[in-house]
Order: structure tokens, then C-alpha cells, then sequence
């Protein structure tokens, strides 16, 4: 590849693993939390919504034929950080330097996501099936749709990266799309805040299930099962529920 009329030379992927740790221990003693990315295997993304991301992705001839660069990179953990927010995917790539990588997604239009949270009305369950990607195959098509379902257009998408590759999309911007896949392998609801999005809209247009208790602002709440099972904690309720409750004389002596 092309730098300005010359080439880096190569560096072998043990030693750019050496670099970005290096690097990683330099900007955690400064104070900097970092989220790096790791994938087992040759799947970078397991789940369906982290492989919708990467298929979505590589569907569109814009990246096709630049995504491969960076499949490489972000198996052999080159990306040491990985950040999601609001329309803004901040990485920083190990390559033959560190590089700064940004991606801004354009906030999903309303009408989109009013359509999109029309088509699935009734059809979701309950926040662990969302978060799970354990739907109807009629969900998963409006979901997943090419051109208007929640994953962005390359035309809703900037890409900048700090190396001096000219391309629009470099090997280490490759890196961090794919990084976001394994990402929503681990929080599939960041694709939701990445999208500016609210996914409990989603769940509170199923019109079959009732509520199992009521929750601050409206919606649908969970069972603590389905909590514990999506985020793996374990609830404690049956202790609390055999604690003794008090004397009732101790209470009336506190009221008086």
C-alpha cells in the first residue's frame, strides 16, 4: 500500500501486538480507560446482531472491497479500544503506529424508526428476546432491511482515520467496523444508542404482554430471571423476602 509515494515496512503482527500493549500500559497510567476489542476463532461476530452489523456492511459494493483489510487486524487484536456512543464510533488501531480512528453514523431518521417500530408491534416479547436477537423471521427483516432498516447507509457514514493512507476507508477504519460487530456480540443495545434510538420503544408497542409490575416512565418490565439472564447477575430475592420485618412494638416505639 501507498504512503505519499513510499512504503512502510511491514510489521509482523507479534510485534504490533508488543506495540499496542506498550501503548495500551502508557495511556492506562495517564489515566485513560481503554476497551479493547478481542474475537475468538475466525467469526469475528457470533451473535445476530453483531453479525447483521458485518453483513450489512459487506452487502454494499462501497466497502466490499476494502472491509477484507482489516478482518486481519481486528482478529489479531489490533484494536485496543473501542468506544460506542451516539452517532460516534471512537477507536484508536495498532499498525505500524497507533492511530486515531473515527466513524459518525447520522442519527436514524424518525420517520424510519417510527416504521420500523410499526413493523415489529406485537411481534417482540420481551427485552431479553430483543437483546438476544431471538425473533420472528418477519422482525428480523424490517430490523435488518437494507435500505430501511437500523444499520446506516455507506452515504450516512464518515470515516477518518489520523495514518497518511489516502483511501476514503484504510485497513484500520476497516478494523474498527468490524470492531463494532464484535461489540454488539457483547452490548447488542449500543447499536440502538449508537443509532440515537431508544430499543424499549420496540418493546412497549407489543400489544399481547402484559407488564409484570409497573415501571417509572411506562413500558414493559422484565422478570429479574430475564435480567439475570441477559446480564448476568444473580438477584438475591428470596433473601430479602425472608428477612423478619421487625417487632411491631419496635415499630410503634419508633412512630411515637
Amino acid at each position: 500500500m501507498a504512503w505519499y509515494g513510499e512504503f512502510r515496512p511491514y510489521v509482523p503482527v507479534a510485534e504490533r501486538r508488543r506495540m499496542g500493549q506498550r501503548e495500551a500500559k502508557k495511556r492506562m497510567k495517564k489515566g485513560q480507560t481503554l476497551a479493547p476489542v478481542a474475537t475468538a476463532g475466525r467469526k469475528i461476530a457470533t451473535t445476530f446482531w453483531g453479525a447483521a452489523w458485518c453483513d450489512h456492511l459487506e452487502s454494499h459494493s462501497d466497502y466490499a472491497n476494502r472491509l477484507p483489510r482489516g478482518r486481519t487486524y481486528v482478529r489479531n487484536g489490533s484494536v485496543i479500544h473501542l468506544e460506542i456512543g451516539k452517532g460516534r464510533v471512537t477507536a484508536l488501531v495498532q499498525g505500524s503506529e497507533l492511530y486515531d480512528v473515527t466513524v459518525t453514523i447520522a442519527p436514524l431518521a424518525k420517520a424510519r424508526w417510527a416504521k420500523i417500530v410499526g413493523g415489529c408491534a406485537g411481534k417482540i416479547d420481551s427485552l431479553v428476546e430483543l437483546l438476544q436477537g431471538k425473533l420472528s423471521r418477519g422482525v428480523m427483516e424490517v430490523v435488518t432491511h437494507r435500505e430501511s432498516g437500523l444499520f446506516p447507509a455507506p452515504a450516512q457514514i464518515e470515516l477518518k482515520c489520523s495514518c497518511p493512507d489516502w483511501a476514503t476507508m484504510c485497513k484500520h477504519v476497516a478494523a474498527a467496523l468490524y470492531g463494532v460487530g464484535a461489540r454488539l456480540d457483547e452490548k447488542p443495545e449500543l447499536l440502538f444508542v449508537l443509532r440515537d434510538v431508544d430499543h424499549l420503544a420496540l418493546i412497549e408497542s407489543a400489544g399481547g404482554a402484559k407488564p409484570r409490575g409497573p415501571r417509572a416512565g411506562g413500558g414493559k418490565v422484565i422478570a429479574q430471571k430475564d435480567v439475570a439472564s441477559v446480564f448476568g447477575i444473580e438477584l438475591d430475592v428470596a433473601a430479602r423476602r425472608k428477612r423478619p420485618a421487625g417487632r411491631p412494638e419496635a415499630r410503634a416505639k419508633a412512630v411515637g
